[in-house]
């Protein structure tokens, strides 16, 4: 509590002898720990880390793992942003600091000097909602810390992204923290006017050939660089890509292999393949064009802020051309949030671009926000197109604040390494529609991937995905039950073919959904091959095969009493993948119904048995 008593003496104006305003700054540190996988968690951490400096705290940003017991029982101000991931699990740099709490859970008192915040990052479409920030919050208490404000839950489903949660959060958490540590007299925090440095310097370089200059190869090698998941990354060839929807169907979905030769891991069922992506070429022009940037110009970026750490050299080498660093790393695609806003109102010359800046990055302009960028999809590019006043003064350096780096996709492998060896599948559904903008909105990775010929090379890596399969080894296996509509059916057709290449018994049940049998059923000869040889129990709902809608849900009602005998009798595990929108629910209510047929008791009754014994066999994997 030596920080909060300092603190409160020397804005009453009693300052200790030897005080001075360079001693006090270093002595009032704010720790900003995160966990997250896919850096959503960590750029959150990075800007409250920017923020903290306007009311003079000292931040510190450090993933969770990198942080020490005795480091952390130093400290009295802590922030901790966690983000969950797969089935309520904790990230991957957040696992070993909370098994190190977790093992102090008998010394009640041991965080009695920290103060603390939490705030969790999810997806409301997934049972264990924001869990690893619960869970975190809960053993934070119970060590005897005391909380700060109350636990923030962003959820990704919300039309406004976690934003919606993260904003009010952070002008609570900042309110309570100007009580508790109020600043000297005469010391104002810095005001919102006042832009602050940006994250990273750009050093620009004569010309092109500065990239062959054996000095900046050198400079390439000696970058501290902290390990990124893209490290990790090998290049594969692309050996088949092709279209599996009829061509007159509205939706281009395309099968896609590579060959994973020089992947040192063999993937298993449930794995996901990590894509690293790239701008669609002509988005890189049109970026260049409205920014006026030289596309030839050679540069690299250097630290500004201690707490940053420069990109990783595979995203973005040191140095390299502004081309290459609009085409790997700006995802220029991204629909800006309010921070964009608020850093574009210190560039324009214009009044009115101004007052238009300031009113979406405000706390009462976020419906304005939604209307501008989110609800029609509007892209950076296209902002920044839209306001010829701003653009042509933006910084360089600035950039790398606007526009976030385009981040890695995962993608459910859909074949077996143990039918397929050295192969990985996915199955990708080309994002191409239309809002209100004239333009159409084109998924960065889906429209970068379909347009791969085979012979290129994509970087990849295999990381674990959210579902859980059971060892094949296991000599007795329950009955597990698949529920796959569209694409969600990928990583089940790796279970399937990872068992036949096993040779399994039957004791496999899928429910596929499309729109049509003639239009977009996916492997209907390889899957109906499977029932015809007793391998697999397929059931199929075609939504628009008859004037009647049917969907996945009907197919399981309408089968009730057979699903109730695999699920409450046979103890099935269950599996569902698919869109997080209306499905999910969907599923989880015929689920339910299913459950209230089988015991006859009622459908409280039935709820209470799915959220005491189906919960831990029942598993999902969702996506926006």
């Amino acid at each position: 509590m030596r920080l909060l008593d300092e603190t409160q003496q020397i804005a009453n104006g009693d300052k200790p002898k030897d005080w001075t305003f360079e001693k006090w700054m270093e002595s009032r540190s704010l720790v900003i720990l995160y966990g997250s996988e896919t850096g959503t968690a960590q750029e959150v951490a990075a800007r409250i880390g920017r923020e903290a400096r306007r009311y003079f705290f000292m931040p510190i940003v450090s993933a969770m793992n990198d942080f020490s017991l005795e480091n952390l029982l130093k400290q009295t101000l802590v922030v901790f942003v966690a983000s969950t991931t797969g089935q309520g699990d904790d990230p991957s740099n957040m696992r070993s600091f909370f098994k190190m709490m977790w093992s102090q859970r008998k010394n009640k008192h041991i965080l009695f000097n920290l103060h603390f915040a939490v705030l969790g990052l999810g997806d409301s479409s997934y049972q264990k909602f924001n869990y690893a920030a619960k869970r975190l919050n809960n053993l934070l208490t119970l060590l005897g810390g005391q909380p700060l404000i109350k636990l923030g839950l962003g959820d990704d489903q919300h039309d406004l992204g976690p934003d919606f949660v993260i904003n009010p959060w952070l002008k609570e958490l900042w309110n309570k923290l100007m009580d508790l540590y109020p600043l000297p007299e005469g010391c104002k925090p810095i005001d919102s006017s006042v832009i602050m440095p940006p994250k990273y310097k750009a050093v620009f370089l004569n010309n092109i050939e500065s990239i062959s200059n054996g000095t900046c190869a050198e400079m390439s090698k000696s970058v501290s660089d902290r390990p990124n998941n893209t490290d990790n990354a090998h290049l594969a060839e692309v050996t088949m890509n092709t279209r599996v929807t009829a061509d007159d169907h509205f939706q281009e979905v395309r099968l896609i292999e590579f060959d994973m030769t020089h992947s040192e891991e063999r993937h298993k069922p449930g794995d996901v393949l990590m894509i690293q992506p790239q701008n669609l070429d002509e988005h890189v022009e049109e970026f260049l064009r409205v920014l006026e940037l030289d596309p030839q110009q050679v540069f690299y970026l250097d630290v500004n802020d201690p707490n940053v750490t420069l990109p990783s050299l595979s995203l973005l080498p040191r140095p390299c051309t502004v081309r290459e660093c609009v085409k790997n790393y700006l995802d220029i695609q991204a629909i800006p949030q309010r921070y964009f806003f608020e850093l574009l109102s210190y560039f324009t010359k214009d009044e009115t671009e101004r007052e238009k800046f300031l009113e979406i990055s405000s706390s009462e302009g976020q419906q304005a926000l939604y209307d501008y960028c989110n609800r029609p999809k509007r892209s950076i590019l296209e902002v920044l197109a839209d306001f010829p006043h701003t653009r042509q003064n933006i910084p360089f350096e600035y950039i790398f604040d606007l526009v976030p780096s385009i981040r890695a996709r995962p993608y459910s492998i859909a074949s077996s390494s143990l039918a397929l060896p050295k192969k990985a599948q996915i199955l990708v559904a080309v994002v191409n529609y239309y809002t209100v903008l004239k333009r159409a909105r084109l998924g960065l990775c889906t429209n970068w991937l379909a347009r791969q010929r085979v012979g290129n090379s994509v970087p990849v890596w295999i990381k674990p995905g959210t579902l859980t399969f059971p060892d094949l080894s296991n000599e007795a296996i329950p009955p597990v039950v698949m529920i796959g509509p569209g694409t969600g059916c990928a990583p089940f057709r790796s279970y399937l073919q990872e068992r036949v290449a096993a040779g399994l018994p039957k004791g496999v049940v899928m429910v596929f959904g499309c729109r049509s049998s003639t239009k977009d059923y996916f492997f209907k000869d390889e899957w109906e091959a499977l029932v015809n040889k007793q391998e697999l129990e397929l059931y199929c709902a075609f939504s628009r095969d008859q004037e009647e809608k049917v969907y996945v849900q009907h197919i399981m009602k309408d089968n009730a009493p057979y699903f109730w005998k695999l699920i409450g009798e046979q103890k099935a595990l269950v599996y569902f993948a698919g869109n997080a929108k209306r499905v999910p629910i969907d599923v989880h209510e015929a689920l339910t119904y299913i459950c209230e047929v089988g015991r006859g008791k009622g459908s409280q009754d039935a709820e209470e048995y799915m959220n005491k014994n189906l919960t831990k066999r029942y598993q999902t994997e969702t996506w926006a």
